[in-house]
């Protein structure tokens, strides 16, 4: 039964080993280990406005035009707008009416610290664009889109005194006015997005509005194989609820998702962030993901704004969410936008863990110290098992002799020597697999962590103390780990030795191994772990002294 328990503890390692690679495949939009390959399905394109009838490139984007649609209008002259809000730095460029660049004023970059955070971007081979337009044509050609010149009217950039700071853009394209009125509020990462069309012809037209977020291929900077994340579009419908897909999938024309629905939205997911359009509620739409091709790819929504008599106007208010994924933020945007915070499988147990976590954080100040609070509480909540299991543990200490004894008796039987042992279990009133349980009790908790401190944009950048200046990211110089590795040493230690030297040896590499891996782990995981060690070394010895025999 000692071996039974080693097996045991190795078996759990194992395990969470296997569930953190899987969860990492899946936050990478891979196939998860554990459900089976959905069939394939193409993407199909919306009716009737065809994804691929909309403009390719916006001018002066830098990835250029599709291999083979027409080539696009000669540049004309430009502008760009940049509004300053207390959340936001933005820039609209007058061609299209598209925005190119969203800085956030309150997050710093993950890999250069001196800059701020920013999205929407057309820099290079990066490509992060928010793009509105009309699809379909009149008898006097097409309709204003994303490529289609626009004119600025005068007014403040600024929130300066004002709670909120409006751009309107105005183009005459096909016989069609289109006016798209920007409206940036004050404390709010809610962007107003209006659109007034206007028929100038003398006969009915029927546009469609869309909503296109495009992006580029590649992976974040500062991505890592250890510290990888998810980047890609994201969309929730009332009827087929969250959905992620990957840049991949889409590029092969094999990317499954809602295509038809009335409510909901479209996004653009990354790690502690997101861009998501948001059209009028209980309006028809079709939702169309493609490839543009040199590495570029681009989710949308596609709504009919039916016929427009000559001289009349219709408008759609839309809304476009660019920010951080702040739980209580995106919850009150609009259901189901809370889900891009992504805490896989460990949802049902990260959710709660965080909530507490959020109030301890509010009576505290500080994650870090927050971290070691929740840790205290984790252990009086689970104390009663992890108190059974030490208890165990002493007293397989003591009767160490007596079945070093019995497997010197029946080293050449081995059936007689599991029916002594177990006598001797029962005599003793030990349980052999109770000292498994502290490490039980905590796995879907340090699992359920890790989820909450990938997804937890509040605990981005978040000092603790001295050298630990972000508990999202590894510690950088490895000062936990090794503390860990000494606290399970010492743990090892207190705990009944195996008799086989064989096993006894891959006990002590247990703390090596896990110290390991951790290098790479957020140190704020980290520190739970070690806090959660030396609390359970004091447990131990002290329960592990009351059962000790007298000299």
């Amino acid at each position: 039964m000692e071996i039974n328990k080693r097996t045991i503890l190795w078996i759990v390692f194992a395990v969470s080993l296997v569930v953190l690679w899987n969860d990492w495949m899946v936050a990478n939009g891979k196939q998860s280990m554990f459900s089976a390959q959905p069939p394939a399905k193409v993407a199909q394109a919306p009716n009737p406005a065809k994804p691929n009838d909309l403009p390719t490139a916006a001018t002066p984007t830098p990835a250029g035009t599709v291999p083979g649609t027409p080539a696009a209008p000669a540049p004309v002259q430009t502008q760009v707008i940049t509004v300053t809000t207390d959340v936001y730095k933005v820039d609209i460029d007058t061609a299209g009416g598209v925005i190119r660049r969203l800085e956030l004023l309150k997050y710093r970059d993950k890999v250069d610290h001196t800059k701020n955070q920013v999205l929407f971007q057309a820099n290079g081979p990066r490509v992060y664009l928010a793009q509105t337009g009309l699809t379909g044509t009149s008898a006097a050609g097409v309709l204003p889109n994303h490529n289609t010149p626009f004119t600025v009217r005068p007014g403040s950039r600024t929130l300066d005194s004002n709670n909120q700071v409006q751009v309107v853009l105005d183009a005459e394209q096909g016989g069609v006015r289109l006016t798209k009125t920007f409206t940036f509020k004050r404390n709010d990462y809610v962007i107003d997005v209006r659109h007034d069309v206007t028929n100038l012809t003398q006969a009915p037209v029927t546009p469609s509005l869309y909503f296109q977020l495009e992006h580029d291929g590649m992976k974040p900077e500062g991505d890592t194989y250890f510290n990888s994340s998810y980047t890609g579009p994201t969309l929730w419908t009332p009827e087929e609820h969250y959905q992620k897909l990957t840049f991949e999938k889409i590029g092969k024309g094999s990317a499954d998702h809602a295509k038809q629905s009335k409510d909901g939205w479209i996004a653009i997911s990354q790690h502690f962030f997101v861009s998501a359009f948001i059209p009028p509620a209980n309006t028809q739409r079709d939702i169309y993901t493609k490839s543009l091709g040199n590495n570029l790819f681009a989710i949308g929504a596609v709504e009919p704004l039916g016929t427009v008599a000559p001289g009349a106007t219709v408008s759609n208010a839309a809304r476009l969410y660019s920010g951080p994924q702040v739980q209580s933020l995106l919850e009150g945007v609009t259901p189901g936008l809370d889900l891009v915070r992504d805490y896989a499988w460990a949802a049902i147990i990260a959710k709660p863990i965080f909530a507490t976590m959020n109030w301890l954080h509010s009576m505290i100040g500080n994650w870090g110290w927050t971290i070691i609070a929740f840790t205290i509480l984790i252990k009086l909540l689970f104390f009663p098992l992890s108190a059974a299991g030490y208890r165990s543990m002493a007293k397989m200490k003591t009767v160490t002799p007596k079945m070093q004894a019995i497997r010197e008796r029946f080293k050449n039987d081995p059936v007689k020597m599991q029916q002594a042992t177990m006598e001797l279990y029962k005599a003793e009133k030990i349980n052999p697999l109770g000292g498994c349980l502290p490490i039980l009790v905590q796995m879907p908790v340090f699992l359920a962590l890790y989820w909450v401190l990938q997804a937890a944009v509040e605990m981005r950048g978040a000092p603790w103390v001295g050298w630990i200046h972000d508990l999202t990211a590894p510690d950088p110089y490895f000062i936990l780990p090794i503390l860990y590795a000494i606290s399970m040493f010492i743990t090892q230690k207190l705990n009944p030795q195996p008799a086989d030297p064989v096993q006894a040896k891959m006990m002590m590499f247990m703390p090596l191994a896990f110290s390991v891996i951790f290098l790479f782990f957020p140190s704020g995981l980290v520190l739970y772990w070690v806090v959660n060690n030396l609390i359970s070394m004091a447990q131990q010895y002290v329960i592990t002294k009351k059962f000790a025999p007298a000299k």
